[in-house]
């Protein structure tokens, strides 16, 4: 009797074994979150990245009743932490909030990057945009695109402009600009923003290609700073009197700096689906759109389809646009 009895149960057992196998990643997914999870910011505390991560922080703590942890990794433009996303187990417990620096500049920049945005991110959903200009010290002698371009032509290779490095989103934008108009000029690049805007300032170089407004908007309403346009589609709410560059005759153009949700590959698709629809409707909220203007940003939540897409296409337009400059790492 005891035998068969525990012969029955194991057979009860293995089967029970067999369908929890069956069943391991939807049981996983509707367990989720079970700890904290980590949100990877791959820049430093204050910027417009980390003013992002921490929005999206909230809301998932908010939506999921778990902590979120934000963890400021900065390096490399982006890259160190973002790699440290997609070297980390996929199972939802580490996500990062990445940008365009290191999910679509550096794989056409940096020939032994350590990982693959094709093979290795797990796209979620995209967070938000924000909004650059070409931004000039007063005491050039144009005020518009027309203007900068005419002068440029007349002058080629003396126009200079500052930007905090090579290979970085202000520096790109300048090249494809310089790449669609046929201009020449000379690029300044400093270690970092502050330099940059220093030395605009003070007009010891006269352009600069700003990649966030949240600096040059002020400095452009007190005079000390002119905006020539704005490098993205639509007009900024913090300049709303300051044309576009395709308003001002260069059609499809668009620069912005974006930033997205990713995790790393072979993260479950029902994680990925939860996280998804979280995230996009908390960046529905009218404060979160408020908290992002504060920045000069816009949300832009998608679909993870619409954000892999986006990568791709991201991806091959800058690999184009540093091959055809000629663009060296430092």
């Amino acid at each position: 009797m005891c035998a068969r009895l525990s012969r029955r149960a194991a057979l009860v057992g293995a089967a029970a074994l067999a369908l929890g196998g069956l069943a391991g990643p939807a049981a996983a997914a509707d367990a989720y979150p079970g700890k904290p999870i980590r949100l990877i910011v791959p820049f430093a505390a204050g910027g417009p990245t980390d003013i992002m991560g921490r929005v999206v922080g909230r809301l998932l703590q908010d939506a999921l009743k778990q902590t979120v942890v934000v963890e400021n990794r900065p390096g490399a433009g982006g890259n160190l932490g973002t790699d440290a996303v997609l070297k980390s187990p996929p199972d939802g417990y580490t996500l990062g909030l990445s940008a365009i620096s290191s999910l679509a500049i550096a794989p056409g920049l940096y020939p032994k990057l350590p990982y693959d945005v094709a093979r290795d991110v797990a796209p979620i959903t995209l967070v938000g945009i924000a909004k650059g200009a070409i931004v000039a010290h007063p005491s050039v002698p144009f005020s518009d695109l027309k203007g900068l371009i005419a002068y440029a032509k007349a002058n080629p290779g003396k126009l200079s402009y500052a930007s905090p490095g090579i290979g970085t989103s202000s520096h790109l934008a300048s090249e494809y600009l310089q790449s669609r108009v046929g201009i020449d000029l000379q690029h300044i690049p400093y270690k970092g923003t502050s330099a940059a805007a220093q030395d605009l300032l003070a007009g010891t170089v006269p352009l600069s290609f700003e990649s966030s407004l949240t600096t040059a908007a002020p400095n452009v309403a007190s005079g000390r700073l002119k905006a020539i346009a704005i490098t993205a589609h639509g007009r900024s709410k913090l300049l709303p009197n300051v044309p576009t560059v395709e308003e001002q005759g260069v059609a499809d153009f668009d620069v912005p700096t974006w930033f997205g949700l990713i995790g790393p590959a072979g993260l479950p698709r029902e994680i990925v689906q939860q996280l998804n629809r979280v995230v996009t409707e908390g960046l529905k909220s009218p404060e979160v759109t408020e908290r992002f203007a504060q920045i000069g940003a816009e949300p832009l939540p998608s679909t993870p389809e619409r954000f892999a897409a986006y990568l791709r296409d991201e991806g091959q337009r800058w690999a184009r646009v540093i091959q055809a400059a000629n663009i060296k790492p430092e």
